[in-house]
């Protein structure tokens, strides 16, 4: 690892602190990148995320996707714990810290909201930030890529379901026009564009020019994850300095809920012998989170200065430091993993 990849840490809280700085300084500018938003989806977001994950798409080769059928432990162990364990794992939680625990520090109106918050953040995998942590811990893509593409197709019949059944209503407004907006400029438009520029370089240079590209765009992927981390922070930079207490306070079962997805993931592929390469992205899959659908959601459902929005909100704000501490965690446990 080269110097900068090294101490990433430091420059994920450096811009942590900076986007902070910066949307207390130049608000007008944050609001600006924030409205440019189409079906709730961030425009600005989309083209950092397509820097970040432009590396990992290019490194699929469409005749081994027929390969997949060979993880089929992997994909059981995603899928399990991403639609039978997450949202549930979350309600409990939720209940627990949110209902119970912290009930005397939070304003009593909004504690319900709060919950279903937390509840919608769960009940939707991530899509598109998943290439980023698959790439970081060398994951396999076509299974990334598969594995993405399944939640997708599963979310379109078992989200509304869920909610409905967790949150005790009779019918929810799912934002089709959010799902579907988000999964043709986070899947199709990136993996598209990277196929044809992936065929491109390798007519012109082979291997060669494909390892070169890559290597190119490493730092490139990374620095677009940093100024993600400047402009999510510096969009709710008033949010946190106005009620601190509040937003540490929901972080806390988001993070519980995090790692131990990511934890149990991480062990059933072990338990089922499943290659570190698969594991590690199955890991990272069952912890992260669709954000944009539950933002959209809570906001359909609740309001935009509701508590449900909210807590949306603090999940987009945890989820970069925290899943890139999981990658962490999976990196450095690739011995323990694989002497099994």
């Amino acid at each position: 690892m080269g110097t900068f990849e090294r101490y990433l840490t430091l420059w994920v809280a450096l811009c942590i602190v900076a986007g902070i700085g910066l949307g207390r300084i130049i608000p007008g500018v944050f609001a600006a990148l924030g409205d440019a938003t189409v079906a709730h989806v961030n425009l600005p977001v989309a083209v950092l995320v397509w820097l970040m994950i432009v590396p990992m798409l290019l490194k699929i080769d469409p005749r081994a996707l027929r390969e997949v059928a060979a993880h089929w432990r992997g994909i059981a162990a995603t899928v399990g714990v991403n639609w039978l364990v997450k949202p549930f794992s979350m309600t409990l939680l939720a209940s627990l810290f949110i209902g119970h625990l912290f009930r005397p520090f939070l304003p009593a109106g909004q504690i319900d909201g709060y919950i279903a918050g937390l509840i919608l953040l769960a009940a939707a995998p991530c899509t598109a930030m998943v290439f980023v942590w698959s790439n970081l811990v060398e994951g396999e893509p076509h299974f990334t890529l598969s594995q993405v593409a399944l939640n997708d197709t599963i979310m379109v019949v078992a989200f509304a379901p869920i909610v409905a059944l967790l949150l005790g209503l009779s019918s929810i407004v799912v934002p089709w026009n959010t799902l579907m907006v988000s999964v043709l400029l986070y899947i199709v438009v990136p993996v598209a564009g990277a196929q044809l520029w992936r065929r491109s370089l390798l007519r012109a240079g082979g291997p060669v020019a494909l390892a070169r590209a890559l290597g190119t765009l490493g730092p490139l992927s990374l620095g677009a994850l940093l100024l993600t981390l400047v402009l999510l922070f510096g969009l709710q930079g008033a949010e946190i300095m106005r009620q601190p207490l509040v937003i540490l306070l929901l972080a806390i079962p988001i993070l519980i809920q995090v790692y131990f997805n990511a934890g149990l993931a991480y062990w059933l592929n072990r338990r089922l012998g499943v290659a570190w390469c698969v594991a590690g992205p199955s890991a990272l899959i069952g912890a992260s989170n669709f954000f944009e659908l539950a933002v959209a959601t809570a906001i359909a459902l609740f309001g935009f200065q509701s508590g449900a929005a909210l807590s949306t909100v603090v999940g987009v704000l945890v989820e970069v430091p925290v899943m890139l501490s999981v990658v962490q965690i999976v990196r450095r446990t690739r011995g323990w993993y694989e002497r099994a």
